[in-house]
């Protein structure tokens, strides 16, 4: 059996960790408990990391889904592997600004195109429309 999930899965929670030990890291340099204390920096590392808090789950609940319906494993990889992209490109273009961004605006556009694409191939294969 395959665990192309599982896979992915380790390469966000090194993404998510280390996202999250910025936040620890300027928390300690601004010497900040709760909130950012209306630093900037902190702010934005907040966010990176609460953005792929919010997305990263859900699209692999639902790659865990298309996998136990035996979606082809290019197909995976494919979505696995633009996701991480687009969770990268994202984590970039919100660092580099708060404004748009080249980064942000294809980073999310690629999440959001995985996640229709994952939860069109569960559809398909709930209804028994598609074999996979």
């Amino acid at each position: 059996m395959l665990n192309i999930t599982g896979f992915y899965a380790t390469l966000f929670a090194f993404l998510i960790i280390y996202l999250a030990a910025r936040v620890v890291r300027l928390r300690a340099k601004h010497r900040v408990g709760f909130l950012d204390g209306g630093h900037p920096d902190l702010t934005k590392a907040m966010r990176i990391h609460g953005n792929a808090i919010e997305t990263i789950p859900l699209a692999l609940i639902l790659m865990a889904c298309a996998e136990a319906s035996h979606l082809k494993p290019i197909l995976l990889h494919s979505a696995g592997m633009i996701l991480l992209f687009a969770r990268l490109f994202h984590a970039y273009g919100l660092n580099r600004s708060s404004g748009l961004s080249k980064g942000r605006t294809y980073g999310t556009l690629l999440t959001w195109i995985v996640v229709l694409f994952l939860g069109f191939c569960n559809l398909m294969a709930f209804a028994k429309l598609l074999v996979l």
